[in-house]
């Protein structure tokens, strides 16, 4: 682990992290930047999970009345597969580049709150093997990500697993809101004297807003989930319908927290391609004021449009329309983003680098998932197409087309700063161009599958006329991403067994964590550099044209 911070010959600080001694010092670190590595460590552990557990499901569903798992044991891990990458792996990889880059960013050396920021990351590991251990204790949590009650309640679900579920989530959800509160305090109290919050990085201005969107989300799972354990432990009645409860409660608390929490994983990813797109590009950000304000917009409206998930409840007409144009109205400072990018990306210097790549594919992909999903706000085609693979396509493709292409966009793009490293450009491509064919080819025929009636969450399915076709291209799409994620791990792994070679701004960008050592030393800055723009090292590398404008 000591791979990823410089230790000066002559420090005295932390001596023993060049003896044995160093990995115990990890587990007791408070360093903003050990802590963030380990969360991206933690997301890379759980995205191998999940991807077997993906490609357990798609060997299941390659050909109708499979038999190759039980029935039981498929919705376990279809409930585990939705459960991981929601919350162990996007949750902690953004959090993690955050924890790392967001103090380098604005010119600081820690976070607020040190000890907070390491309670954050142990309690989210500790709810993540939690709901893993439920596999040993009885079985896992079998009600889909979203746990939708009666199917949550004992008379359903008696198993442990659910009670699990429920534990786990409320750790991680302490876990988020820990990070939270370190982001925004960090940011408001800890800033260069020279830097106000007009100047800041944009991933740093998105993860900021992002916190507030977590204060105000998570503690209304962590309400449900308590409510919900109580019916379980204590035979309560909040959700149970035949003991005068609502079961439609718990989706009210579910998705009034599962909508925002769409726009807490996206906005950190729009952060970090609003961080590649102008250095690929050599441009500044293309309209930086509305990237920014976009982002107030889209963390307002997220607390709208969470009905619109309910279309197929049966609510009156009225209801149905007002959440209809609410979710119609949110699709629009978000696409005014992509119009920013793009317009970021015009008649610009264009350098196609891995991290770049990974730009480009997401502004295709997320761009087809965000128009499947104003598709949904239409309320007649919702209720069509919900619980149907349409809705399952619709969802990966804002999910993985949006977010994790982001965070493979960002691990590119950073890696170097925190290792010290550069990944290999050849296996990069490799991993890219097999993903991204892989994930198209997975998910794009999808949507037809939906619309043709193929429903989702189901075990197997008849052999009727080209489902099967469908879904054996679908998971031979998967295999593609398998070995896509297998040549980054064997890039990641043969990358760190070389010694440091990387420059301390090997692309040549614009924010601060370039100015510091790759890696940075355990302060992050000696001095910090006078800060007069929203590009402080080109005015450093150009003082004969500073860009003293705000762009």
């Amino acid at each position: 682990m000591s791979l990823f911070i410089n230790i000066p010959e002559d420090s005295e600080q932390l001596p023993s992290l060049k003896t044995g001694q160093g990995k115990l010092l990890w587990i007791a670190s408070v360093d903003h930047k050990q802590i963030g590595i380990m969360y991206l460590w933690l997301a890379l552990f759980f995205f191998v999970v999940g991807g077997l557990e993906a490609m357990l499901i798609r060997a299941q569903l390659a050909i109708p009345e499979n038999t190759l798992i039980s029935p039981e044991l498929y919705n376990q891990i279809f409930t585990m597969h939705g459960i991981t990458m929601i919350f162990l792996v996007a949750m902690p990889a953004l959090v993690g580049f955050a924890t790392y880059f967001l103090p380098l960013m604005i010119g600081a050396n820690e976070m607020a709150f040190p000890r907070l920021n390491a309670f954050g990351f142990w309690i989210t590991l500790m709810g993540g093997f939690l709901m893993y251990f439920s596999f040993f204790a009885g079985g896992a949590p079998n009600a889909g990500w979203f746990n939708y009650v009666p199917l949550s309640e004992n008379n359903y679900s008696s198993a442990p697993g659910v009670d699990y579920y429920i534990i786990g989530l409320i750790l991680t959800g302490i876990g988020s809101i820990s990070a939270a509160l370190n982001f925004i305090t960090t940011t408001l109290t800890l800033r260069s004297p020279d830097i106000k919050l007009n100047m800041v990085p944009l991933f740093v201005w998105m993860v900021f807003i992002n916190g507030f969107l977590i204060l105000a989300a998570f503690p209304l799972l962590n309400a449900g989930l308590f409510m919900l354990l109580i019916d379980r432990q204590f035979d309560a009645h909040f959700f149970i319908p035949s003991s005068g409860g609502s079961a439609i409660l718990w989706q009210h608390f579910f998705w009034a927290f599962g909508h925002p929490e769409v726009y807490i994983m996206a906005l950190p990813a729009f952060g970090i391609i609003s961080e590649v797109v102008p250095v690929f590009s050599r441009k500044p950000i293309f309209g930086y004021k509305f990237v920014a304000v976009s982002s107030i917009a889209i963390a307002l409206l997220a607390y709208s449009v969470w009905l619109h998930h309910m279309f197929a409840v049966g609510y009156s007409n009225t209801v149905n329309s007002f959440f209809a144009i609410s979710s119609m109205l949110i699709g629009i400072p978000t696409g005014l983003k992509v119009i920013n990018w793009i317009g970021t990306m015009y008649k610009g210097s264009i350098q196609l680098t891995v991290p770049m790549l990974f730009v480009v594919a997401f502004l295709i992909d997320f761009t087809i998932g965000g128009l499947s999903g104003v598709s949904f706000a239409i309320v007649p085609i919702d209720w069509q197409l919900t619980d149907t693979y349409y809705l399952v396509a619709h969802l990966h493709y804002v999910f993985v087309g949006g977010v994790i292409f982001s965070i493979f966009a960002g691990l590119y793009y950073w890696f170097p700063k925190m290792s010290g490293r550069m990944l290999s450009a050849k296996l990069g491509k490799w991993h890219f161009w097999l993903f991204v064919i892989g994930f198209n080819l997975t998910f794009l025929i999808q949507h037809i599958l939906g619309i043709i009636g193929m429903p989702r969450r189901i075990y197997t399915y008849p052999d009727l006329p080209n489902w099967e076709l469908m879904n054996v291209l679908s998971s031979i799409g998967a295999v593609f991403m398998f070995a896509g994620m297998v040549i980054l791990f064997w890039n990641l792994y043969t990358t760190l067994k070389k010694p440091r070679s990387a420059p301390e701004d090997p692309w040549d960008a614009w924010t601060l964590e370039w100015h510091t050592p790759s890696p940075p030393d355990l302060k992050n800055f000696g001095e910090i550099p006078r800060v007069y723009s929203r590009r402080p090292l080109w005015d450093l590398k150009h003082p004969d044209k500073p860009d003293k404008r705000l762009n």
